[in-house]
């Protein structure tokens, strides 16, 4: 891994600061590289208030959504919420849904089918509206390309009010009105909200407009927390404060659902990273496995038993997902293997049985033992379907884009993509994007990266240190948890590989500064070697506690060693 020491920041700025809030020059620094450079800044940093939210009515056509949301209420129209499959789609469905349902009667959901819909609005779901007399349909996390679909709906005499946070095409749909901040002609002064969070800002809006104020609104925030965990957008602005306020409902007054679904681990306190790696994927898997339904159900349920039953069921549904996951996983990196490809820019593998739930999970898993561009096909409907994932700085679209020739139909983003081809076009696919990628694919990018907020030496971890430092969360993209550099580390000779197959690091370290912490490096079972030397070394790592027996104490998470 390549470790790159963040750019230095102003002296004078950090001097002002730490003096201004009385912490040491570490805390002040962590500070001004995150953009707060004053008192009032560092304030508003680590005390959010609900009234620094933006004016919902900024965002444009919200007056139009609003007033045809209103006129729906008031002539008992029935109204469906449609909603993606995935965890931002089906929070904001069970947002709006239990929103509206203190405001009228004949409210319904809907989340398209994974495999015989797919993304988006689908004509099936618009038929489905249809049959059900619903006269309005909003639509979240998605529908800002569903030119045609409005039109259809319209066609039928279905309104559509459309809350999405994609960018949009060339075109918008001919809909009552549409919430996206990505328009171009949109002046909301925050464009990385996710759908749920659009949904917010709509449900805000509405209370707006009665004269209700922010905090009854606090209680749908532990929707919005897991929306902005899993959809992995920038936690700062009003997603930082959104996610804030989110976070204290999911520790102190959860909704049933997400109170079942967290039951199982025994922890007294929750972050958003236990959000993103514990909830989240338990949501998606009702998508992956079953049915995107069953987890609107699972986040509307008020009822505690009930939600204890579907969690249940939910979970059956996670571990199936990551067996099938674990197997497909094992399966690929045996296919690269044996098609002698260890050596390629790219990771490209297909089985025609392999589950089309989890193709996306499974290119995540291969970039973590072959960092390069990858994609995992699967057959679908006649077609071949794949997920593509690539590594940091890499632009797959881009890659993709350069081999359409090949491809039916793809769409996604930098990062992340989907595609489908013809079956006999495979080969030709496989050798144009290896080739693309061979091409323009930079040395520096085939090796992870890790950004180095600050070098400490140990002693400088103390627990009023990390009671500062826990402040800086919710924690995610543009706000990550800090990571530290201490150098000239030794092992107190206890020191051990653990866990299945001895894959992770269990040492107790210490420096010059005389100071000792208990450390845990999960996948680091390789580095053994240097830690074992009984020579120092360096680690970079982030800060956490640890709970056993009913103790709290401090530890370090290594993300890497090296020799010194």
């Amino acid at each position: 891994m390549r470790w790159i020491l963040k750019s230095s920041v102003s002296t004078d700025k950090v001097k002002s600061l730490s003096k201004a809030l009385q912490v040491d020059t570490a805390i002040a620094t962590l500070l001004v590289q995150r953009g707060v450079e004053t008192f009032d800044q560092a304030k508003a940093f680590f005390r959010p208030k609900l009234s620094n939210l933006h004016d919902p009515f900024l965002m444009s056509g919200m007056l139009k959504a609003v007033n045809r949301i209103k006129k729906a209420i008031e002539n008992k129209e029935s109204i469906l919420i449609y909603g993606d499959y995935d965890v931002d789609g089906t929070t904001a469905v069970a947002l709006m849904a239990s929103f509206l349902k203190t405001k009228a009667a004949k409210i319904d959901t809907y989340i398209p089918d994974r495999y015989k819909e797919g993304y988006g609005i689908s004509y099936s779901g618009i038929d489905y509206a249809y049959t059900k007399k619903h006269s309005l349909i909003i639509a979240l996390d998605c529908g800002i390309k569903a030119v045609d679909k409005v039109e259809y709906a319209k066609n039928k005499g279905i309104d559509f009010i459309i809350c999405d946070h994609h960018t949009p095409g060339d075109k918008l749909p001919n809909a009552v009105a549409v919430l996206d901040p990505k328009r171009k002609d949109c002046n909301y002064p925050f464009k990385e909200l996710c759908g749920c969070g659009v949904g917010f800002k709509l449900i805000q809006a509405i209370t707006q407009s009665e004269g209700i104020n922010n905090i009854d609104l606090i209680p749908y925030l532990d929707l919005v927390a897991v929306a902005i965990g899993a959809d992995i957008v920038p936690v700062v602005d009003e997603n930082r404060l959104l996610a804030y306020f989110g976070m204290q409902v999911i520790n102190d007054c959860p909704r049933p659902g997400i109170k079942a679904l967290l039951a199982q681990f025994k922890k007294r306190t929750f972050s958003i990273t236990d959000v993103v790696f514990k909830v989240a994927p338990r949501i998606n898997a009702a998508g992956r496995m079953k049915h995107g339904a069953y987890a609107v159900q699972l986040l509307m349920e008020t009822e505690e038993k009930i939600a204890e039953e579907q969690a249940k069921e939910i979970e059956q549904y996670n571990l199936n997902r990551r067996n099938v996951d674990q197997q497909i996983t094992k399966e690929a990196l045996q296919q690269i293997l044996e098609n002698n490809e260890l050596d390629h820019a790219t990771s490209v593998v297909y089985h025609p049985e392999w589950h089309k739930g989890v193709i996306g999970i499974v290119a995540s898993r291969l970039i973590e033992t072959h960092y390069r561009p990858t994609l995992v096909f699967t057959k679908s409907e006649g077609v071949l379907a794949a997920s593509a994932r690539s590594v940091k700085g890499f632009d797959i679209y881009a890659a993709l884009e350069a081999c359409s020739k090949h491809i039916e139909q793809f769409g996604g983003h930098k990062y992340a993509a989907g595609l489908t081809l013809k079956p006999e076009k495979y080969t030709a696919f496989k050798s144009a994007f290896e080739t693309y990628v061979k091409n323009h694919i930079s040395t520096s990018l085939k090796t992870p990266e890790i950004a180095v907020d600050l070098c400490i030496s140990l002693g400088s971890i103390t627990p009023k240190f990390y009671r500062i430092l826990k402040q800086f969360g919710p924690f995610g993209p543009q706000n990550m948890s800090p990571v530290f550099l201490t150098e000239y580390l030794q092992d107190s000779g206890y020191g051990k590989r653990v866990g299945e197959d001895e894959k992770h690091l269990r040492l107790n370290l210490s420096d010059s500064s005389g100071s000792t912490l208990a450390s845990i490096g999960f996948g680091l079972g390789n580095k053994w070697p240097i830690v074992a030397q009984k020579k120092t070394f360096k680690a970079v790592y982030t800060i956490d506690e640890n709970e056993w027996n009913n103790t709290v104490s401090l530890q370090l998470k290594l993300k890497d060693v090296q020799c010194q």
